[in-house]
């Protein structure tokens, strides 16, 4: 079993927050590859569905933390342990300040750059070594970083992120099918070709 874990806060009011990119990437990768999901309340303090794909064995399960961010490890600790889950099977989708919006990049392992979510879920499991989809928003000149990842998105950066979570969307299915190397080596290029995708936006090339 692979586990996919989104990261952001439950409730209707941080959902269109750039906190809450992590969230979203999860639940469109569902909707690009047509399954139909009801996330579940579970023991985990999550949000958890339990998903198979078209031809394949293996079971996805897809998780969003309801512990709130700074919380996620607790989450994420719980579930892995209970499945006995090794942690290379787990990826973190987030956002990430450290990198522009428009920019998509796995991690085989590291610190949590100050991400606090992250730095829950290191705490939890007690190591660095799990990969991460990190998810750039950027930073605000004019205020602090916890006040503008509560923010949501504006209505000029909306086109970008539509396309980042498609380009996320791919990243998740390659990572699935193809393994960690071989999403790094595609989508961590400057460049990143992606096929026709049906979420109604049209492949982007990202620039340097």
């Amino acid at each position: 079993m692979k586990v996919i874990v989104g990261l952001g806060n439950p409730g209707r009011e941080y959902e269109k927050t750039r906190h809450n990119l992590g969230f979203r990437v999860v639940e469109e990768w569902a909707v690009a590859n047509h399954i139909t999901i009801s996330f579940q309340k579970s023991r985990f303090e999550a949000l958890v569905a339990e998903v198979s794909r078209d031809g394949r064995e293996e079971k996805v399960l897809l998780v969003k933390p309801t512990t709130f961010m700074n919380l996620s490890g607790k989450s994420v600790g719980a579930l892995v342990r209970f499945y006995k889950i090794a942690i290379s099977d787990v990826l973190v989708v987030y956002d990430d300040c450290d990198y522009p919006l428009g920019k998509v990049r796995f991690a085989a392992s590291g610190s949590s750059g100050g991400h606090k979510g992250v730095a829950s879920i290191i705490e939890n499991l007690g190591s660095e070594d799990f990969p991460r989809l990190r998810l750039g928003i950027g930073r605000s000149e004019k205020e602090d970083t916890s006040s503008y990842v509560l923010k949501p998105f504006l209505s000029s950066e909306e086109k970008t992120v539509k396309e980042v979570v498609v380009k996320a969307v791919f990243a998740l299915t390659t990572w699935l099918d193809e393994g960690l190397d071989k999403a790094m080596n595609q989508f961590n290029r400057n460049e990143t070709l992606l096929p026709e995708n049906n979420l109604g936006v049209k492949t982007h090339k990202e620039k340097k």
